[in-house]
């Protein structure tokens, strides 16, 4: 009986020594190798560098819309000075520019007065400034003298308006002039100050 017991005991002992022999199983966490970081930081900057091009086009598109309408707010001021009116002589109407301002000659005169050369200082920085514009210069006269000398008064009114625009730099070849002589007053009154207003030099367009 006794011999039994001992055997028990040297067998629980030898169990016990094999089983705290054995070594335990250790979970081991996966950790991140340096190549995903890499791989995640390049996706990253991927994105990053997409947006960024983006964001530019974007901006670049927008500059150039603000641009074009930029260049194009000149042209619509012009187009809203402008009235269409009837002129005798001119099949429909002609379309005059409430920006041009009409000049104005002594009796018998043609040469630019002084107060008349800054009105077209003006006038030519409107045309250089609305370069697709083409003006036609009207010479005028009042009643006095024949219709055949007020026809060459008037040219010659006409022709030294357009002289002094070319010599302010509005190219030559965007204006004409003509002469209407006594035949279009202003003012169809029959005194000084009638025929003052009447001796002039009027800017219809012809082309914009």
């Amino acid at each position: 009986m006794f011999r039994k017991s001992y055997l028990m005991v040297i067998f629980a002992l030898c169990l016990g020594l094999i089983l705290a022999g054995c070594p335990k199983k250790i979970v081991m966490k996966e950790q991140p190798t340096a190549a995903k970081s890499d791989e995640a930081a390049r996706l990253q900057a991927e994105r990053e560098a997409k947006e960024r091009a983006e964001r530019e086009a974007k901006e670049r598109e927008l500059a150039r819309i603000r641009e074009e309408e930029a260049k194009k707010a000149p042209e619509k001021e012009f187009e809203k000075s402008l009235v269409a009116k009837k002129q005798p002589g001119i099949e429909g109407e002609v379309l005059e520019s409430k920006l041009l301002k009409d000049i104005y000659f002594d009796f018998d005169k043609y040469d630019v007065r002084r107060q008349d050369a800054e009105i077209l200082k003006e006038n030519a920085a409107l045309l250089m400034k609305y370069s697709n514009v083409k003006i036609q210069i009207e010479g005028h006269c009042d009643e006095r003298g024949t219709a055949e000398y007020n026809l060459a008064l008037g040219e010659r009114r006409a022709n030294s308006t357009k002289k002094f625009l070319v010599s302010l730099g509005v190219p030559a070849d965007r204006l004409s002039a003509i002469s209407y002589g006594e035949e279009m007053p202003l003012d169809p009154g029959h005194n000084e100050e009638a025929w003052a207003k009447n001796r002039r030099a009027h800017f219809i367009l012809l082309s914009k």
